[in-house]
């Protein structure tokens, strides 16, 4: 059964998530091209100052995620039903003080930036990039968690892959024929309320068993605290680098960040399909059997990395002549440059290397033992990145970011392994020493292989070999270090096989 769940989560999330990265190519671009760098940079800094806000949440959905992973794996309804409960209490107020944020944003932004685009332009794009927010509080919050938890992200997926792909369609329709962006984001709003209908249907034709009516369980979510501080704290680690640039270097700064920032964060995508795919099991598995998740969460951590270390190393290879195609006929700022790709890379490989830490964190339900270490590498970040940002610009945001991940995901294997695992730390420092090692022996390789990558078809067929030799390599690596853990992924994958 399990296996079935992780096999249709992968299918389906790899499928989404292929299909948002082909029109997270396009669209991008057409934005780009139609609008120019300007409008490209409000709409990054928009969804960026989203995600702060976002903090009004407070923390309930990943509390809400820890507590169903224990009541569903006890299958224990009744305590299902209160954490529901309380969760749908929380969310019903978070959506009305959401709804209050994005009319005081809409106001305020506007006042602070200074651009030559319409006022009006800048609050409509504000309003309808929010709005969304406020219905998924209000209706679907609570059953995409219970989804989650369950391990039938599958659902999630396959559901986002049409709204996806209805909604990008008609982005790209309505800005050929030169529609402004207010009408482009309105349409796309309209087409997101499909996923609304469709999950409370879902919900109320499969799960008849709930009922929010019962006594809200609250202590069961009453870490959100805590997890509201773990939440700011990756907000202003993994955003602040474009609120800083938008106020310190101007929007076309941003624009450029925004780009780079599109495309890896691509993979980072995919690998939390991955990741999303399988930890509701190891999740659940915590709770019940110790030893087993000791198991699991190594045979996870050596092949996820594995797959961490080859896709950016694949990236690094491809980004320069697919960013030189890709921002071609744009004038207004030059998004070429050789020194950013490796810097996104360190911040991508040691924010996406430290996961398996971080599930065992988050799992054991360490957040107030671990919020004022969340909180130093956020002061870390902040104080780098204002210092060097005048200096060195958009250098100064990723130096700041790469020092704060370099603490805080030292600190994660330590505490993960030491304090909860009770186990040294070393092996994990030996999977990521190797492939470290690997990755600074491909990128030197790289220099050495001559191939003309001046078209997008010819970046998209060397691409594919190039990938497959790559992740061969890793894995062959992985295997001759940790044959035990890589057997046991083998054997998981000829079950989903079967």
């Amino acid at each position: 059964m399990e296996s079935t769940k992780i096999k249709r989560n992968l299918i389906f999330g790899f499928s989404s998530e292929i299909l948002a990265i082909l029109l997270g190519i396009v669209v991008p671009k057409l934005t780009l091209t139609s609008y120019g760098s300007e409008i490209n940079g409000l709409l990054s800094s928009v969804t960026q100052i989203y995600s702060y806000i976002t903090l009004l949440e407070a923390g309930i959905g990943t509390a809400t995620l820890q507590a169903l992973y224990k009541t569903l794996g006890k299958k224990d309804v009744a305590k299902t039903n209160a954490v529901l409960a309380a969760t749908n209490k929380y969310y019903h107020r978070t959506g009305a003080l959401y709804l209050v944020a994005i009319i005081l944003f809409s106001i305020i932004y506007p006042v602070c930036v200074k651009s030559d685009i319409p006022v009006a332009t800048i609050v409509l794009v504000i309003i309808l990039n929010g709005i969304g927010s406020v219905i998924n509080f209000f209706f679907q919050g609570k059953y995409m968690l219970l989804l989650q938890a369950e391990g039938k992200n599958y659902i999630q997926s396959s559901l986002t892959m049409v709204v996806n792909l209805l909604k990008n369609l008609t982005k790209i329709v309505l800005m050929a024929k030169g529609m402004d962006v207010v009408a482009v984001q309105m349409v796309a709003v309209a087409v997101s309320l499909i996923q609304m209908i469709y999950i409370s249907w879902y919900i109320h034709r499969y799960y008849k068993w709930i009922d929010l009516s019962v006594q809200p369980d609250l202590m069961a979510i009453s870490q959100s605290k805590n997890v509201m501080i773990h939440q700011i704290c990756g907000l202003v680690l993994n955003n602040t680098d474009t609120l800083i640039l938008t106020i310190v270097c101007g929007l076309k700064t941003v624009s450029v960040y925004s780009m780079y920032t599109l495309l890896f964060s691509m993979i980072s995508m995919a690998l939390n399909t991955i990741s999303n795919s399988v930890v509701y099991y190891i999740s659940q598995v915590f709770h019940t059997d110790r030893m087993l998740y000791k198991k699991l969460i190594d045979s996870f951590e050596v092949c996820y990395m594995a797959i961490v270390f080859s896709l950016y190393s694949v990236a690094n290879f491809f980004i320069l002549p697919f960013m030189k195609l890709y921002t071609s006929g744009v004038t207004d700022i030059n998004y070429i440059d050789e020194k950013l790709p490796l810097m996104f890379i360190m911040m991508y490989l040691l924010n996406c290397g430290r996961k398996s830490s971080m599930i065992t964190i988050d799992t054991a339900g360490h957040f107030k033992l671990t919020q004022n270490r969340a909180v130093f590498e956020a002061m870390i970040n902040l104080a780098v990145s204002l210092f060097a940002v005048r200096y060195i610009g958009i250098y100064g945001v990723l130096l700041g970011t790469i020092v704060a991940l370099f603490y805080r995901t030292n600190d994660m294997i330590l505490y993960a392994n030491k304090k909860i695992l009770n186990r040294p730390p070393w092996i994990v420092y030996r999977r990521w020493a190797v492939d470290v090692v690997l990755f600074v022996c491909i990128t030197m390789i790289n220099r050495w292989i001559p191939l003309r990558l001046d078209s997008f078809q010819r970046i998209f067929v060397w691409c594919i070999p190039y990938t497959v030799v790559v992740i061969v390599v890793y894995f062959g690596i992985a295997f001759l270090f940790d044959r035990k853990n890589v057997k046991n992924v083998l054997n998981l994958l000829k079950k989903m096989l079967h």
